[in-house]
């Protein structure tokens, strides 16, 4: 089955993206399963849209994590069909499958890329791979919009999403990602006081010892170097522009070297 490598309508299903050459053949693969009474496996990455397209290959059907075993081996008692998620947290995988197997109840089941199991194996005729974002680079800008008009709505604002020097988090797919421009959104704007409130809140929890000062003064310290290398370039420029002399700024970037 072969996919153009350019998608006109990149969200063909309002929450799985399909912008990407590979995310169109998981779709695709998706609403066949949609026609076929077959036990499926969707391995992936978390937050790549695994749940997105059981949910779409069974949209009434009932969601389950195999780590909650005893609500699992209740569920399939009464149903024809489920979505086990997890399947790799599973405490008892053969004693699952085997139920669902002798009730003639189709499963959609999702797990990690990494699982293998030999009674998966042989339960699942199908089984396909989402790949992460960071090889769907088209998918992860759609997100973005996708979650930047999530974000307008939720603070109720109309203000643009500023994409300068945003660097997408994608250590959680989409996970991450959606709560970094949740978070970027609400912060784009904000005034000094409130930024302070921020972090006196987050402090309040934080003092306690008797080196404080010394151990919490990389959070200014730190992002203050940072956007003033990305701003201009230059150490020289910015020892000048913070009133610091230059080997001083030096071991303030040495000492605050992790986090820059």
């Amino acid at each position: 089955m072969t996919v153009a490598a350019h998608i006109v309508a990149p969200v063909v299903d309002a929450n799985f993206i399909t912008a990407c050459a590979s995310s169109a053949q998981a779709f695709k693969t998706a609403t066949l399963l949609k026609t076929l009474n077959v036990d499926a496996l969707i391995t992936g990455e978390v937050g790549v849209g695994k749940k997105s397209l059981s949910k779409y290959i069974l949209p009434n059907a009932d969601i389950i994590s195999a780590s909650n075993h005893d609500e699992l081996l209740i569920a399939l008692q009464s149903v024809n069909k489920i979505i086990i998620s997890d399947i790799e947290l599973s405490p008892n995988i053969k004693k699952v499958l085997e139920i669902a197997g002798n009730n003639n109840i189709r499963v959609i089941a999702t797990a990690k890329s990494y699982f293998t199991n030999d009674f998966v194996d042989k339960f699942f005729s199908i089984k396909f791979e989402i790949p992460p974002l960071a090889q769907r680079p088209d998918d992860v800008n759609e997100l973005i919009k996708k979650f930047t008009k999530e974000a307008a709505l939720l603070f109720g604002s109309n203000n643009k999403f500023k994409i300068n020097n945003f660097k997408p988090d994608l250590s959680q797919n989409s996970n991450s990602l959606r709560r970094q421009v949740m978070i970027y959104y609400l912060l784009q704007d904000i005034n000094e006081q409130e930024l302070m409130n921020i972090i006196e809140s987050y402090l309040f929890d934080k003092i306690g010892s008797n080196s404080d000062y010394k151990n919490l003064i990389y959070l200014y310290e730190a992002p203050l170097i940072k956007a003033g290398l990305n701003k201009f370039k230059s150490q020289l420029q910015l020892s000048d522009k913070l009133g610091l002399n230059r080997n001083t700024l030096r071991k303030k970037i040495a000492e605050n070297a992790k986090y820059l």
